[in-house]
């Protein structure tokens, strides 16, 4: 049996304890999610941390530091399946330092309003981050939001 991938997302906010807008970004490769929009973030690497991971990769791909704050909740408790070998953890943080740029993996960078449920789901998702985009909207919504930095 192999072991599962580990990957880590940022659902990186405007605010912590106010979102209002979601970073999202367009992948470059590999060609069947070109186009598509995902959280960023990456590859656990081996002896590296989840969070740590969380904060290497978002240095990498978007040139910014950030805080993290809660994860979002997922189903299973080694996080949410992306395919049959890797699974994903997504934490929600918010910028500190730089201006996100699409520096590796992406072409494009939006910040989408969380308010907005349409404008968020009409982005082409990569297939396995819609169930995720679906659970932070129910989790971030106005009528039930909590802070997401908890």
């Amino acid at each position: 049996m192999t072991e599962l991938i580990h990957v880590v997302g940022g659902a990186v906010l405007d605010s912590l304890e106010r979102p209002g807008r979601l970073l999202v970004a367009r992948r470059t490769a590999p060609e069947r999610f070109a186009g598509m929009w995902e959280f960023p973030g990456g590859k656990v690497e081996v002896g590296e941390e989840p969070r740590q991971a969380l904060h290497r990769e978002l240095k990498e791909e978007l040139g910014i530091e950030v805080r993290l704050g809660g994860e979002l909740p997922s189903p299973e408790p080694i996080g949410w399946p992306l395919n049959e070998k890797a699974v994903m953890r997504v934490w929600f943080a918010e910028v500190t330092a730089g201006e996100p740029q699409p520096l590796e993996d992406h072409d494009e960078l939006r910040w989408i309003s969380l308010a907005e449920h349409g404008e968020v789901l009409s982005l082409p998702w990569i297939p396995a981050d819609l169930p995720i985009v679906r659970a932070l909207q129910q989790f971030l919504d106005p009528a039930t939001r909590t802070e997401a930095a908890r």
